[in-house]
């Protein structure tokens, strides 16, 4: 008998918001899409890591018109509504038409600015748009962003007009694989692993009010070793003698505070540290305020968390560390799609129902497969204790060799000969994705590459990654052709588990399973197809699914006194036609009882 993961939702027509009467229906949808509404479409503050409280959201209903790539000026008129954030793919925009490279996708939105928001310095801020955007604010161009993953911010200030009416148009342009930037699993063409396009806004948009001089960014590090914690604070427009005030809380009790100049590293003492674990993911607040002959010009709240990742040889075999002890670290791969809103969950409380629903399989880590995810998703997995392997999205696919031999060296010529643009393209990206993501502690270990999917430059770009986040591990390719650089010795081997050998990489890299599994179970009714599903192993019957997976693991457990420090199984859910997921794509069914699950996991972590 199939277990629910809720109650079943009434298949309904799921209403356009298009404003057309034409309705849009889902193939499935999972039961948050009830709850989109468009005057409240996810309404949560999107910047957890530094929280100021003068915003507004501007998700909702804007105008759309496709165009001609080449349309550089706004559209006199347009077809209809879409609700943003959801890309134009996905049912719950309302819209559901593809883009392409050879068309462009225009957004408009006249928004009522209040007083509140008026004064000082006026932000508009974008949680992600793929892929290149230009943003004109009452006709005239305010900036260009050129990255699908990365959240970017432009001044609007000087392009404001008298009063409260502002005209918002945002013009994107995406080439999905036609192009050689980041774009994941995207294809003009979905089949087997690769999915739908996803194109345009699709994290939140917001505006923020902000003094003449304010707080930019922090970088937060915390040293468990030395009990500090480290924060560098990025002020723009800072003038002599303005100071930064850092004061680190255990709740609403402070515990240490230092006044440096803005850049400069203040180092809080943190006494009697509750250090962060999947098990007691504990984390302390922090105030940072901007200082001017003494008062607060501007201030903002944040959060750290006291972690620390790393490695050291034991019986002769590197082993991966958190907080100076061996812990198996265990996920799925979790590629972040959903049937209604692709690349956007529905909901905040569905996005962190997917990080829930897997610490209470009894996985200690997820895989973030070539995808970043908006800044809530890592503030729920940081508050629910939840270790993150943070994947680079992959573009610029095909023309690589591929070295066939599992586990050995590869040679000089499997790196891709990759353009100028294309490598600009990706090294700007993995930059800006590194800065947005730097102060979540739940990220562990930073994956440059996935396989040999436009892999180029390995040695450099591994160690420039090394050397930009040294409080961090990194994996230089997982699954791909290896070089003897990074921290990390990582195979792909499905369906059954393997390691490298402990013999030839174990003295001087960490040795993971980076993906194995892929058992596949297609359940009538929550597939993205009727027929033609696929999966690397499919079985009849969730009784077969949870044998063979019990296997698995079984097989699994005897690696780690060999040498294994870490494995993930492919995957948390079914994404489209992939129906390996361990539940369906809806979220609907569990193929395998969490607790059931949680009690064949237990046997990884008594090691």
């Amino acid at each position: 008998m199939l277990r629910f993961v809720c109650l079943p939702v009434l298949l309904s027509l799921f209403l356009s918001v298009s404003g057309q009467g034409d309705p849009v229906k889902p193939i499935i949808q999972t039961k948050w899409a009830s709850d989109v509404q468009p005057g409240n479409v996810l309404p949560e503050y999107p910047r957890p890591q530094l929280v100021r409280g003068n915003w507004m959201s501007l998700n909702g209903q804007w105008d759309y018109s496709i165009q001609p790539a080449s349309a550089e000026t706004a559209p006199v008129g347009f077809e209809g509504k879409i609700l943003v954030p959801f890309p134009v793919e996905s049912a719950l925009s309302g819209v559901q038409k593809t883009v392409g490279k050879d068309r462009s996708l225009w957004y408009h939105r006249t928004i009522q600015l209040p007083a509140s928001l008026s004064k000082g310095t006026v932000l508009l801020h974008f949680g992600a748009v793929d892929w290149q955007c230009s943003v004109f604010i009452n006709g005239r161009k305010a900036g260009e962003h050129k990255g699908g993953y990365s959240a970017f911010t432009f001044d609007i200030t000087p392009f404001l007009k008298k009063g409260k009416t502002q005209e918002i148009a945002v013009r994107v342009w995406d080439p999905s694989d036609d192009g050689p930037q980041p774009r994941g699993k995207q294809v003009k063409k979905p089949n087997g692993i690769w999915y739908t396009p996803v194109t345009g806004i699709w994290q939140t948009v917001w505006i923020e009010a902000v003094p003449d001089t304010y707080i930019a960014s922090t970088k937060n590090t915390p040293d468990i070793d030395q009990k500090v914690i480290k924060v560098t604070t990025t002020v723009n427009s800072a003038r002599p003698g303005d100071l930064v005030r850092v004061t680190a809380l255990d709740g609403s009790v402070k515990m240490s505070e230092q006044q440096v100049a803005p850049g400069t590293e203040a180092v809080l003492p943190v006494e009697n540290m509750k250090l962060w674990t999947p098990g007691s993911p504990f984390l302390y607040n922090l105030k940072v305020e901007l200082l001017r002959k003494g008062k607060p010009i501007d201030a903002a709240t944040s959060y750290f968390a006291m972690r620390k990742i790393s490695m050291q040889k034991e019986n002769g075999i590197q082993k991966m560390l958190l907080n100076n002890r061996f812990v198996f670290q265990y996920g799925p791969l979790d590629q972040g799609w959903w049937p209604d809103g692709l690349y956007t969950a529905p909901t905040d409380e569905a996005l962190r129902f997917d990080i829930q629903t897997t610490k209470d399989m009894g996985f200690n880590m997820i895989r973030k497969h070539v995808k970043a995810e908006p800044a809530r998703w890592y503030y729920h997995c940081d508050q629910l204790g939840m270790l993150v392997w943070q994947d680079m999205p992959s573009g610029d696919l095909g023309g690589n060799v591929w070295d066939s031999r599992p586990g050995q060296i590869s040679g000089g010529n499997t790196d891709k000969d990759r353009s100028a643009e294309s490598e600009a393209v990706y090294r700007t990206e993995w930059k800006e994705i590194m800065d947005n993501l730097y102060n979540f502690p739940c990220i562990v270990v930073w994956v440059p590459f996935n396989e040999a999917w436009g892999q180029f430059k390995t040695k450099e770009i591994t160690e420039w990654t090394m050397q930009y986040d040294p409080s961090r591990l990194v994996n230089s390719a997982s699954g791909g052709n290896f070089f003897p650089v990074g921290h990390i010795m990582d195979l792909h081997h499905y369906p059954d588990p393997a390691m490298p050998d402990p013999r030839i990489f174990g003295s001087e890299r960490i040795l993971v399973l980076g993906e194995f599994g892929g058992l596949g179970l297609p359940l009538e009714g929550h597939t993205w197809q009727a027929k033609n599903n696929w999966g690397y192993q499919t079985f009849k019957n969730q009784d077969e699914l949870k044998n063979r997976y019990s296997e698995l693991v079984s097989h699994l457990a005897r690696l780690i006194p060999l040498g294994l420090s870490a494995a993930v199984y492919t995957q948390t859910t079914d994404v489209e036609v992939e129906t390996n997921g361990l539940m369906t794509y809806d979220r609907k069914v569990y193929k395998i009882d969490p607790k059931v699950l949680h009690e064949i996991h237990q046997q990884l972590y008594k090691q």
